[in-house]
């Protein structure tokens, strides 16, 4: 049995991550056996290498090895390209053709991006592993194969199934043994190297001196997320090659070959908070609320008082001015009776629209109501309550629209709107 090391030589394969290895070491141990595999891992990660170490230790060795991508054959043709077809199974089969299953026999099949398949193709690959018989489009003759499988894909697997994309059955008898290849962000100690191996490869190739990077270049190229995985990583380093006259790659040069390299870097993230921001967020929290309690007794007392004098318009702009102090509005607001009156509680706009004055608004008599300051503090709080009960009412009659909520309300939809975000709706 060959080394890892030895295969990593033979096959190209730069790198020396601990998961990169595991993986090529479980390669190494199924190839021996006719085990179906399936190979997963991001786009550009190199899953192509897998099958082609299997199939070279394997007995089938001297057999045919075919990879197909799944993903780039149309599904009306992919049955026929597979396991082949009869003269005249449909337009333009002018003659006998024979699929990939049938060429492959007694050697090793790839399927690359097995998820892309059709479900009716996938009921056809499912009886070639359970008993290796196939039948060609437009026949009726089963015919046998002797093929090792070897697929790959770049999605969720489980998540297709769950879409009713992927057959659950052939995902469990594709995958007898899964070989995961990391992406290149999780070998960050591999980039650098492969960076390295493709400016050399490159420098060969279009006869030019080979691109070195600086510390300050290396460490973002080692930062960068590498979305693209070594295919990405390649490109950049071809792109360099070519492009850049000055051979030593500064930080300021590698960045601009590095889409969003300002954004596409880990960060680190505050998941918790400490006891003490906890603690100053509920001080704050807490003097609001008893300044709002405080402006709104404030509130009461006053218009129950101007009311009792029978002044309305003095109500009105003594509820402005406190009604400012509340939601935190610039002073400098000239008053006007038909734009003002959007900014006060929705309890007093009701007077307009009822012609009712709640007993709490009532002028007060001695023998059956106490004063304002004598009123309990729950008191207080019931205008903010109400109004706010009344505007979810609102909303929920009309479905959640603004426009016809605020009609029925008596405001405007801006002031609705105001009201929507402070009480968080």
């Amino acid at each position: 049995m060959e080394s890892v090391q030895a295969i990593k030589q033979r096959f190209g394969i730069i790198g020396n991550n601990l998961k990169l290895n595991r993986a090529i070491e479980k390669a190494i141990q199924v190839a021996p056996t006719d085990i179906s595999v399936l190979v997963t891992g991001e786009s550009g990660v190199g899953k192509e290498a897998i099958p082609k170490i299997i199939h070279s230790l394997s007995h089938r060795k001297h057999g045919k090895f075919i990879a197909v991508n799944c993903g780039a054959i149309p599904e009306g043709t992919i049955d026929s390209e597979l396991f082949g077809h009869e003269k005249g199974a449909f337009t333009g089969a002018t003659q006998t053709r024979s699929g990939y299953f049938e060429e492959a026999d007694g050697g090793t099949i790839f399927l690359d991006e097995v998820g892309e398949l059709p479900l009716t193709t996938q009921v056809r690959l499912l009886r070639v592993l359970e008993n290796g018989e196939f039948l060609k489009v437009g026949s009726s003759k089963v015919q046998k194969t002797d093929v090792r499988i070897v697929a790959a894909t770049n999605i969720d697997m489980f998540d297709a199934i769950d879409k009713g994309k992927f057959r659950e059955d052939l995902y469990y008898r594709l995958s007898t043994v899964e070989i995961h290849l990391p992406p290149l962000r999780e070998r960050k100690e591999d980039i650098h190297l492969l960076f390295r191996k493709f400016a050399s490869d490159f420098a060969q190739k279009y006869k030019m001196p080979t691109i070195k990077l600086d510390e300050q270049a290396v460490a973002l190229l080692n930062k960068y997320r590498w979305s693209g995985n070594i295919r990405q990583l390649r490109n950049i380093a071809e792109q360099i090659s070519v492009l850049e006259q000055e051979r030593q790659i500064s930080l300021e040069t590698l960045r601009g070959y590095l889409p969003d390299a300002g954004t596409n870097l880990p960060a680190v993230i505050k998941t918790s908070k400490s006891e003490s921001d906890f603690s100053s967020e509920r001080e704050i929290l807490y003097k609001i609320l008893f300044d709002m309690k405080g402006d709104l007794h404030d509130l009461k007392k006053l218009t129950m008082e101007l009311m009792k004098e029978g002044n309305a318009e003095k109500v009105q702009k003594e509820n402005q001015t406190l009604i400012k102090k509340i939601y935190g509005e610039e002073d400098t607001i000239e008053y006007d009776p038909e734009v003002e009156e959007e900014d006060i509680p929705l309890e007093i706009l009701q007077l307009e629209q009822h012609k009712e004055i709640p007993e709490s608004l009532l002028p007060i008599q001695e023998d059956k109501y106490h004063f304002a300051e004598e009123i309990e503090e729950e008191e207080t709080l019931s205008l903010q309550d109400k109004e706010l009960e009344l505007i979810k009412k609102a909303l929920q009659r009309n479905k959640g629209k603004r426009k016809a909520a605020a009609n029925e309300l008596g405001i405007s939809e801006r002031t609705l709107y105001r009201k929507i975000k402070q009480y968080d709706l």
